[in-house]
């Protein structure tokens, strides 16, 4: 694919297990949480019960010092990138090339590497190897900056492959970087005209932020960078500017410091006035006011400020995107609707209804136009946001990818015929266990029946969705009136699921947290699903 991973779906309450598997081909993860495997006598069910604060970003942290350990094992494939292919040991280092036009082959490249068996383009190699000093990693990021178009659908995503792909900066490169950009609040002002700058300036930010997770963050967050981050939230900026300024500070926020001190700066009076705009027909200020409501439920509360859940009108809604069973980096709408990724990784849901014969249909209104799939999964697909595997990628699912025109079953892929989708379009997606097909619409005009998923699967069948970085879309299960219903008679999961009001509530992270702290644990139950009693013993750990 072209982007990032994806995450485990949680079915028990060990909802914060991490997946530690590295493989040697795996290019090194973008911003995710990948960890190393343990070697040596060391136990590999390691306790680790004093997590509770930063988890997301200590595990990034991590991750980022771990070697990645050789394992034999066959290709997952990875959505976002192909494997890199290191210097053969007579291959003679590549010759510096114009750095500018190394990151513009990739942009445009990248929508063309679907495979794992795939050579990595000589450009993507190229720029890793001259950013392993810190002067080629400081002409990558500020060349990143420079060229990236602001209207190419997956220019933010670049910014965050090509950096993460790039070794770790060392202190001294931040602090040089630091001094370059030279940010401060009036620079947010500076050429407002061509807000390209600012806004791949603050997709930079962003991902350092979450690379760096921990003290290396703290101190990038400085005193200039922040006032320059704030001040590009304001309503004379760009709509794009603003969305990923407010990517960048959650980012940061990840580090409990930089939290405190966004906070301090009074930046929920900002994001009170940014989330009108989570409806604006406007889709760029739509997703501007999805993120700002998402933090003032999540990151930086307001006293006095209700949440979103507790004021959301969930009555015609009986179906929706379930909270229980997404990957951990996942945005989900207080109505249980919406879905976005922040992340860096290839984060998937499924919805709460299950089907098991009968004809299905549900919309999927798209809010931007990068990389997802969506479609059809069962309770045996795998998705694992840190190993690439999303919807699509295994013999028990199947996906529409409208940005690279692509149809996925099996961790394979096909050309269809649709033009690539845009902020705005309508896909439909009809499921008919009667005659075992799935069909595929944009807009209203169909595709040939995909029938290679029902050779494993015939039923347990759920709507399902993986996002890459920075997208976002809206379900329709049947709450409102289809766009495009199909000719043949269909029913909704709306018509016929049902959740009681205590189902329907998606809560905000920290209260699903404080609620996960009250749950008791019998002292003889099974240490990793923390449901059953324990009946088998690991040696020599003991656990």
């Amino acid at each position: 694919m072209i982007v990032v991973a994806l995450v485990v779906f949680y079915a028990s309450r060990s909802l914060f297990q991490g997946l530690l598997l590295t493989l040697e081909h795996h290019i090194p993860r973008v911003v995710g949480a990948l960890g190393a495997g343990n070697m040596g006598n060391s136990c590999v069910c390691r306790d680790d019960s004093g997590a509770e604060d930063n988890v997301e970003s200590q595990g990034r942290q991590t991750e980022n010092s771990r070697a990645h350990i050789p394992e034999a094992r066959s290709h997952p494939r990875d959505p976002v990138r192909p494997p890199r292919r290191g210097r053969g040991p007579h291959e003679p280092r590549r010759k510096k090339q114009n750095v500018d036009g190394l990151v513009l082959d990739t942009l445009a490249v990248i929508r063309t590497l679907v495979d794992n068996d795939q050579e990595p383009p000589y450009s993507m190699i190229t720029l890793h190897e001259m950013a392993e000093t810190d002067e080629g990693w400081l002409e990558v990021v500020q060349s990143l900056i420079r060229v990236i178009p602001l209207e190419d659908p997956l220019g933010p995503a670049v910014i965050t492959l090509l950096l993460d792909e790039c070794p770790l900066p060392t202190k001294d490169a931040l602090q040089k970087l630091t001094e370059i950009l030279n940010l401060s609040g009036a620079a947010a002002c500076q050429d407002a005209c061509h807000p390209a700058k600012h806004r791949n300036t603050t997709a930079v930010l962003g991902c350092l932020a979450e690379k760096l997770a921990g003290p290396a963050s703290i101190g990038l967050l400085s005193p200039g960078i922040l006032e320059y981050l704030l001040q590009s939230l304001n309503f004379q900026s760009h709509p794009t500017v603003m969305l990923f300024a407010l990517i960048a500070l959650e980012k940061f926020a990840q580090t409990s410091e930089n939290k405190m001190t966004v906070s301090e700066s009074c930046i929920s009076d900002q994001l009170i006035l940014l989330e009108k705009w989570t409806d604006n027909p406007d889709y760029l200020k739509r997703q501007v006011g999805f993120c700002a409501q998402w933090s003032l439920d999540n990151l930086f509360l307001k006293e006095g400020r209700q949440f979103t859940y507790e004021k959301v009108d969930l009555t015609n809604i009986r179906a929706m995107l379930n909270s229980n069973d997404v990957s951990e980096y996942l945005k989900i709408s207080p109505h249980g609707l919406e879905a976005r990724c922040d992340a860096s990784s290839f984060e998937s849901v499924r919805c709460t209804f299950c089907v098991d014969s009968g004809v299905w249909y549900y919309e999927v209104t798209v809010i931007t136009s990068g990389v997802m799939q969506i479609g059809w999964a069962t309770k045996d697909s795998k998705f694992l946001n840190h190993e690439g595997y999303g919807i699509g990628d295994d013999e028990y699912s199947c996906a529409y990818d409208g940005c690279r025109q692509l149809i996925w079953y099996n961790a394979r892929s096909k050309p269809h015929s649709h033009p690539c989708w845009k902020e705005g379009d309508t896909i439909g997606f009809l499921l008919d266990l009667q005659e075992k097909q799935m069909i595929f619409y944009l807009n209203g005009n169909q595709l040939p029946a995909e029938k290679q998923v029902f050779s494993s699967a015939v039923s347990g069948f759920f709507a399902a969705a993986s996002f890459m970085s920075y997208q976002q879309c809206e379900f329709n299960f049947g709450a409102k009136p289809f766009k495009y219903p199909p000719s043949m008679k269909f029913s909704t999961f709306n018509d016929y699921a049902f959740l009681t009001p205590e189902e329907k509530i998606i809560l905000p992270r920290h209260r699903r947290l404080a609620l996960l702290k009250q749950v008791s644990i019998r002292e003889n139950c099974c240490t990793l699903c923390c449901d059953e009693v324990a009946d088998t013993e690991l040696r020599p750990c003991g656990h």
